[in-house]
């Protein structure tokens, strides 16, 4: 496409129209892998998933293990990341994510094929997770290879925006899923869609396999790669060499801890909190809430590109940073608004008539299949219904609710007389059209703040590390820090929701890693480390 030498980017601009190949290409690819993986969390937070493959005597046990199962993808990206990485620098970019690609369409398709946990017993939720496995070492080496190929044939000034379009995508696959999955269930009933349905999405996979397949397939190799390759400067063992090249263990650091940790749980959140939110804790009405967040998430992707120009402009520390400090300000105050928007009397209800339960060391087990005294049964009860409630110490169990005690023996049918006489909005919700507005700003404003911090990240992971072992060197704490600490955070989270019954309590795992990312960020990274050329 391109003249090039072994030690820089091409030494010519590709054309207009190989850029677009080079764009379109890895873009579609990589919002199509994607959305193989995101489409498992998706209907994960709709509650099939749980039910389907994780059938347990608890509804709390249920969501979490679901929520595990989406967590054991992300804890074998770091792993792909280290496979693909090491053939990606010692074979070339193109072929390792075509490797990749083929073995996510296949993994995904393999979910939707995998028999209900009622047919086939515990081979069932064992072959979910062997696949979710392999989706995972897919991943791992999917999002470097194309975020490198995209970086490695831009020019400099304007590599930020060119690899902006990569970061954009990783959006669009979750888009991508609601569209699927709300398609899906426009065209078949109720029971139709519970029974079988929701597989057609897993097994759409096969189809933008082969779309992705077909464009990939016109791509040539990496400029870089391929001057590096002709001049015989590839790595032998491009694993080893990124912890020894001088200098390179400080940047696995910054790109782990400073980079990868902190952008990933805010995207997480922007999105699968989001999501799971208005579903669960603010009981909207399921496809409501999947329109409105995919509704958000489409005119959120603006950020991205916005701040991939920008970074070509200020340099790629500084809107990051930014978006880190606008994050611990404002992450709390939009969550509280999007609830007080999305189910007003619910939200009302919990500010002024607050549950309180009591009892002798009232304690809540949320992976326990049955709790074993009456307090922890009353925590699991409001736990599943979404209600807020803190607990205190008393020498017996009781159950108040704004102050007044629940009568009779604290049966579910008293709790619920007592939760609607005190204005808890229980059934699920339509939000008004006034409203849906609102929780629209709500979730561009945290698409804002994903933008801010992963827009500028696929050139400043490229330019952080030397060519030879430009691929391992990017992928292994990239997929480390999005494989932990983005992937547990759906698990994390609710599981403190869970213990502590403060709905919004989960987002403090969020602002506590992006906390420590900004410490990280202004104290090691330097923009004159970047490679520019």
């Amino acid at each position: 496409m391109m003249a090039t030498t072994a030690e820089n980017a091409p030494t010519s601009e590709p054309s207009a129209k190989d850029m677009r190949l080079v764009i379109s290409a890895s873009s579609l690819g990589t919002v199509f892998e994607w959305y193989d993986f995101f489409i498992y969390g998706t209907l994960a937070a709709s509650g099939i998933i749980g039910r389907t493959f994780f059938p347990a005597g608890s509804e709390m046990v249920q969501t979490l293990l679901a929520w595990a199962g989406f967590a054991v993808g992300f804890g074998f990206r770091p792993l792909g990341a280290v496979l693909f990485g090491y053939l990606g620098d010692r074979l070339g970019r193109k072929y390792t994510f075509l490797i990749t690609i083929t073995l996510m369409g296949i993994a995904t398709a393999g979910v939707g094929l995998v028999p209900s946990a009622a047919a086939i017993g515990m081979a069932a939720p064992v072959i979910v997770l062997l696949l979710r496995v392999a989706q995972g070492l897919a991943l791992g080496g999917e999002y470097g290879g194309a975020a490198i190929y995209v970086a490695e044939h831009s020019p400099p000034g304007r590599r930020g925006f060119f690899t902006s379009f990569i970061q954009a995508s990783v959006s669009g696959g979750f888009i991508l899923s609601l569209i699927v999955v709300l398609s899906a269930k426009l065209t078949m009933t109720d029971a139709v869609w519970q029974a079988w349905g929701w597989r057609v999405p897993f097994l759409f996979s096969i189809v933008l396999l082969a779309v992705s397949l077909y464009m990939r397939l016109k791509l040539s190799e990496s400029p870089v790669f391929q001057a590096i390759k002709e001049a015989g400067e590839t790595a032998r063992n491009p694993f080893v060499e990124s912890f020894t090249y001088p200098g390179n263990c400080r940047r696995l650091f910054v790109a782990l801890f400073g980079i990868a940790a902190g952008l990933t749980v805010i995207w997480y959140t922007a999105l699968f909190t989001t999501l799971s939110f208005l579903q669960t804790t603010m009981r909207v009405e399921e496809t409501t809430a999947q329109l409105i967040t995919g509704a958000g998430a489409v005119m959120g992707l603006v950020w991205f590109l916005l701040a991939g120009r920008l970074s070509d402009r200020v340099g790629r520390r500084q809107p990051i940073v930014i978006g880190y400090i606008a994050t611990l300000v404002l992450l709390f105050p939009i969550f509280w608004y999007m609830g007080a928007a999305a189910n007003p009397h619910l939200a009302h209800a919990a500010r002024e008539a607050p549950v309180i339960v009591a009892g002798p060391q009232c304690h809540y087990a949320p992976f326990a299949a049955k709790q074993k005294d009456e307090c922890g049964q009353l925590l699991d009860y409001l736990s599943k219904k979404g209600i807020a409630y803190t607990t205190a110490e008393a020498p017996a169990v009781a159950v108040t609710i704004g102050g007044v005690p629940v009568g009779g023996d604290n049966s579910p049918a008293a709790i619920d007389a007592a939760l609607a006489g005190a204005g808890y909005q229980l059934d699920k919700v339509v939000p008004s059209p006034g409203n849906i507005v609102r929780i629209l700003v709500a979730i561009f404003l945290l698409a804002a703040l994903s933008g801010a911090t992963y827009g500028p990240v696929a050139a400043l992971l490229t330019e952080l590390f030397p060519p030879r072992i430009r691929y391992s060197s990017m992928s292994i704490p990239y997929h480390i820090g999005t494989g932990y600490f983005g992937g547990f955070l759906p698990l994390i989270s609710q599981y403190i929701v869970a213990r502590t019954g403060d709905p919004f309590a989960g987002l403090w795992y969020t602002w506590g890693v992006v906390a420590m990312s900004l410490v990280v960020v202004i104290v090691f990274l330097r923009e004159r480390d970047l490679i520019k050329e």
